[in-house]
């Protein structure tokens, strides 16, 4: 095949890129009109991630200068042939690259305005490589391919001072490919999972697809903020307003989003103490003893409310429900789905008339299926202690797994430790939000009972 002439000149490395891309298990994911960070399935896969942020209170936060990032946002700015931003610095903490307020910010202000001509997206691919690969490749796929095209030219990438300061593999500690050197020729599987992942999470979204935004890339995730990358599609660019107040060496933080910790363990490599957004996914299984089973079903599946699948996180269907914390004080139990309350009515349904009144119920509704308290008080509390037995197996199963993690001699190394407490945080909050559901459950039950 005859290409034309360009700076991507080694043909064998494209077509042998391009046989991975079409072998590799690409998952295109889920987006969202809102422009945030993209997530994926193929990374969570290869990557065992390593790096944690905690939410920082940014008067805490002690400034000391990236040496080695001097020359990267005059680089970008000449780049951009317009000012990127007057008001932070490349800094580092802790957690690794950060962004630090250089002058007093304003509640509201700008802070950054980075172009779309200097992000790279998947049209960045030329077309002659961009043709080789089909419908079939996702847009992070091809942003990932562009990350290796580019670290291949080295210093000759119009990229170069960007691709050269993104974590390096060795960083991403992938455990999968440990010793796994499938490939083909010039590139592994482990260097297109690593450039994959790389793209999952730092990449946002914009009409281009998918783009990595340079510099707006440093900055580090607090939940509790209410800052994030906005796309300005008329402007043509992705800029961020400060939500507070800021003094020189205060670091910016910013919200990836309402991310639980197991989509951010998962998809970003961190975990974060007191998730507000934790969430837990509870599986319930039918009886296979229950003379109605197949009724049952056979009611579920048609009166059910659609499948809902919920963005940026796992999908709930059939007897998988999304349960979150119920604030203490609530009074409809608000974290527990309706969904999930009215499975617990029909399973607990034990006469065809039960459930036939049911089914009238739906019928001369909105046609969902036991939506409503059931009108014999008994049988209502009998429904939601179905669904508190599995509360509180749950809960014992994740207090079980939690005593598991203390560390005992010999201690473990420092990997292990940060495995371990992202593992804390994420069980930790799981429990938090089960221990909140089985007291609302509880506290209805005695309610209804009269005590």
């Amino acid at each position: 095949m005859a290409f034309p002439t360009c700076k991507y000149n080694d043909v064998k490395f494209i077509c042998k890129t391009a046989m991975i891309l079409h072998c590799a298990p690409i998952t295109n994911t889920s987006w969202i009109p809102t422009p945030l960070p993209v997530l994926s399935i193929l990374f969570r896969n290869f990557t065992t991630p390593t790096h944690y942020f905690t939410p920082l209170s940014p008067s805490k936060a002690s400034l000391c200068v990236d040496d080695e990032c001097n020359d990267f946002l005059p680089w970008l700015e000449r780049k951009a042939g317009r000012e990127i931003s007057s008001l932070l610095a490349i800094g580092t903490s802790s957690f690794g690259r950060s962004l630090y307020a250089s002058d007093y910010i304003r509640a509201g202000d700008c802070i950054l305005k980075v172009p779309y001509s200097v992000q790279m997206a998947p049209d960045n691919l030329p077309p002659e490589i961009s043709c080789l690969l089909g419908d079939k490749v996702g847009n992070v796929a091809k942003v990932a391919l562009l990350i290796l095209l580019e670290q291949k030219l080295a210093r000759n990438s119009e990229w170069a001072p960007y691709v050269s300061r993104l974590p390096k593999a060795e960083k991403m500690h992938s455990t999968t490919f440990d010793g796994f050197h499938y490939g083909v020729q010039d590139i592994t599987l482990q260097e297109f999972a690593y450039a994959y992942g790389l793209v999952t999470s730092r990449a946002w979204e914009s009409s281009r697809g998918v783009s990595l935004i340079p510099f707006a890339d440093f900055l580090n995730h607090d939940g509790t903020s209410e800052a994030y990358v906005l796309s300005d599609e008329l402007k043509q660019h992705s800029e961020v307003l400060a939500d507070r107040d800021y003094a020189p060496g205060d670091q910016i933080l910013i919200r990836y989003g309402r991310f639980s910790n197991a989509t951010l363990l998962l998809d970003f490599g961190f975990t974060v103490p007191h998730n507000i957004y934790d969430q837990v996914l509870v599986e319930f299984s039918i009886p296979h003893d229950d003379q109605f089973n197949a009724w049952k079903l056979g009611l579920l599946e048609r009166y059910r409310v659609q499948n809902t699948k919920e963005i940026n996180d796992f999908t709930s269907d059939g007897n998988i429900f999304r349960i979150k914390e119920v604030r203490a004080g609530s009074k409809k139990g608000k974290g527990i789905p309706q969904a999930l309350r009215a499975f617990g009515r029909v399973m607990s349904s034990n006469s065809r008339q039960e459930i036939n009144a049911m089914v009238k119920e739906a019928a001369q509704n909105d046609g969902r299926l036991a939506r409503y308290p059931l009108e014999n008080r008994i049988r209502e509390i009998e429904a939601h202690q179905f669904l508190l037995v599995k509360m509180a197996q749950l809960i014992e199963e994740h207090k079980a797994h939690i005593k598991l993690l203390e560390p005992t001699p010999p201690y473990p190394q420092e990997n292990s430790v940060r495995r371990r407490k992202f593992a804390k945080d994420l069980l930790g909050g799981e429990l938090r939000v089960l221990t909140s559901a089985s007291a609302w459950l509880k506290n209805y039950c005695l309610t209804l009972s009269g005590q």
